[in-house]
């Protein structure tokens, strides 16, 4: 398990697309017309549309590795994970048209013996940086693998 600490997976770039961001927010149920109207939007006084809380989900998703990819690549049973812990971070506005740029890798790889078993506890942060540089937003999901 300790060998997974520190693997950094392969990086990759996506549009924030304003139809993802409504697609998200009926999923939600979040009938917020900022999310729907670029007019909206800006009369409650943002640049632009701007992303529901949970949308870098949608990224993940979308840009990034499937979840049996991501399974082999972290030499985990896909049958036996569980989703421990998701947290997000924004650093910045992400709006409807920005690029992110998105880099992965594991900062927590370890392993607990209890009375019924082993848990590995794998801990992936991932950073997303817009099309100027900035790093408007840093998410971790935490993994739990039962032997």
């Amino acid at each position: 398990m300790k060998d997974l600490l520190g693997l950094e997976l392969e990086p990759y770039s996506m549009a924030v697309e304003k139809g993802k961001i409504k697609e998200l927010a009926i999923a939600i149920g979040d009938d917020n017309p900022i999310y729907y109207s670029l007019e909206a939007a800006k009369n409650a006084g943002y640049d632009g549309i701007p992303v529901p809380l949970t949308f870098l989900q949608v990224i993940e998703y979308h840009g990034g590795y499937g979840f049996q990819e991501k399974m082999e690549v972290l030499k985990l049973n896909p049958v036996k994970i569980l989703h421990g812990e998701q947290e997000y971070e924004y650093l910045g506005d992400i709006y409807a048209g920005d690029e992110l740029h998105v880099t992965s890798k594991i900062v927590r790889a370890d392993t607990k013996i209890g009375s019924s078993g082993g848990m590995d506890f794998v801990t992936e942060e991932t950073r997303y940086t817009n099309q100027k540089g900035e790093l408007v937003a840093i998410a971790k999901i935490t993994l739990v693998h039962r032997h």
